[in-house]
Parts: structure tokens; C-alpha cells; sequence
């Protein structure tokens, strides 16, 4: 446990200093924030009367996602490791005293954490400063604020254990392309990333209901915005560890499986 957390605290730290790509991303994020914020608002003014999430809360929905886009974003990724997988520089790995598993899961997590921590806080402040309809709300209450930091938590370690299963994959492919293609575009999807999941059909919620990806995202934000009641975001944080648990099982499996099968040339 104490090497996990040596990497963790490493890899944040040495995120932390790339200080002049975060402000970069951070303007990145106003534009995209602000376009998503003008589609929304003409579509509601002229085809929603009775809309299932009101402005508000959407405003406060996209805001967040632009302010914990490392969060919540499976294309995020370390290129160091796809290198380990296809190079064969995974011997190296294969050699340290404790789980691959573990390692870079730490690793990744550390990766999202310093990223957020230089973009959220401007794209945050920014927002509750805007004025009216683009201005971002304060949660209705201070349980909502507590549940919706828990969610969130809880939400980052299950987006960080499916994107486990990125890296997982190019053992097989020995190509992280189509491995990020997939996995980003139906994970962005499906966590309601593209089109918020109140939005959507009600026969397309079910399926979203049925898959892990609307809880690293579309469940925290609502959380925050009171959209989704104390009494269903407590069930929700329950569902949240069920798919945490069973992912990092399912993960832990996979990988042992994948390096069983390793083949590694060379002298």
C-alpha cells in the first residue's frame, strides 16, 4: 500500500508543474462550456415547455463537466504505458515488488487528480461569476454539496477502473487506437456527456441505467444540482461501490490472464 502511494503522490506532484497546459485547457474549456451553454439555451427556448432538467440545472450540469473533464473523460491517457505494452518494456514492470494492478491504477488516478486540480478552480470561479442565464448555481443544500463530493470521488475511481480496461485491451490489439476509439466514444455517450441522459428517450435511460458510465458523470452532476433527490443519491453512491468493486475484480482478472499470455523477444 505504501508504494501505491508513494506513485500517486509522485505522479501528482509532477502533473501539478505543467502549469502553462492547464491554462491552455482551461480556455479550451470556456469555449466548448459556452458553446454547449448558446445550443441548449436556443433549443429550450423554442422546443421545450416542460423540460425534464430545467436551465439552471443543465447550466450547472455543463459547467461541471467542463471543470472535471479529467474526471470524467476515458480518452484521457498515458502514452508511457501504452509504450510499456507495445515496445516490451512491460519486463520492467513485470519486475517491481508489487502489483501491476495497483501500480498503475495509481499511476492513472494521480494523472486525472493534478489535471483537475489546475482546471477546475478558474473554470469554477469563473462560472459563479457570469452573469444570468450562464451563471452557475450553489447546491440547494449543504447535503447535497457533501453527496455530491462523494459522488464525485467515487465516480473519478470507477472512471479510472474501466479506463483500466483500455490498457488492458492492447495486450490483444497491440494498438491503443481503436481501444480509445471505442471505449471514449461509448463511454462520452453513454454517461451523458453529448446529450444529457433527462434528455434522451426513455427506452435509451433504461439502457443507461444498466451500464457504469452514467455514474462517473451524469449521477454526480445532478447530485450537485438536486436534480436527483438525498434519498436516490445515497442508493446511487451504493450502486457507485457495487460497479467499483466488481470493475477492479474484473480488471484484476483480466490483467493476470493478459500477462500469462505475455510474450517478450529480445536480449
Amino acid at each position: 500500500m505504501n508504494a501505491y502511494y508513494s506513485v500517486l503522490k509522485l505522479r501528482l506532484l509532477t502533473g501539478m508543474q505543467y502549469r502553462a497546459a492547464a491554462l491552455a485547457g482551461v480556455a479550451t474549456q470556456f469555449f466548448w462550456g459556452f458553446m454547449y451553454l448558446l445550443i441548449f439555451q436556443a433549443f429550450y427556448q423554442q422546443a421545450l415547455h416542460n423540460p425534464p432538467i430545467s436551465l439552471n440545472e443543465l447550466v450547472s450540469y455543463i459547467w461541471l463537466q467542463q471543470a472535471f473533464l479529467a474526471f470524467i473523460m476515458l480518452w484521457f491517457r498515458d502514452n508511457e504505458l501504452f509504450n510499456l505494452i507495445t515496445t516490451g518494456n512491460i519486463a520492467y514492470e513485470l519486475c517491481r515488488p508489487c502489483g501491476i494492478y495497483g501500480f498503475w491504477y495509481a499511476k492513472l488516478l494521480a494523472q486525472r487528480l493534478s489535471s483537475a486540480f489546475l482546471r477546475c478552480f478558474p473554470i469554477l470561479i469563473v462560472a459563479f461569476l457570469l452573469p444570468e442565464p450562464y451563471r452557475m448555481k450553489w447546491p440547494p443544500t449543504f447535503t447535497s454539496f457533501l453527496l455530491f463530493l462523494a459522488a464525485l470521488m467515487l465516480g473519478l475511481l470507477l472512471l479510472v477502473a474501466i479506463s483500466m480496461f483500455i490498457y488492458i485491451s492492447v495486450f490483444v490489439t497491440m494498438s491503443p487506437v481503436g481501444s480509445l476509439l471505442m471505449f471514449g466514444v461509448i463511454g462520452e455517450f453513454f454517461a451523458g456527456l453529448v446529450i444529457p441522459i433527462p434528455l434522451m428517450p426513455s427506452w435509451l435511460q433504461k439502457v443507461t441505467n444498466l451500464l457504469p458510465f452514467r455514474y462517473t458523470a451524469d449521477f454526480p452532476f445532478r447530485v450537485y444540482s438536486g436534480h436527483i433527490p438525498q434519498n436516490e443519491a445515497l442508493t446511487g453512491l451504493f450502486i457507485q461501490l457495487i460497479w467499483l468493486i466488481v470493475l477492479v475484480w474484473l480488471g484484476r482478472m483480466a490483467l493476470n490472464k493478459a500477462l500469462r499470455r505475455v510474450v517478450i523477444q529480445g536480449g
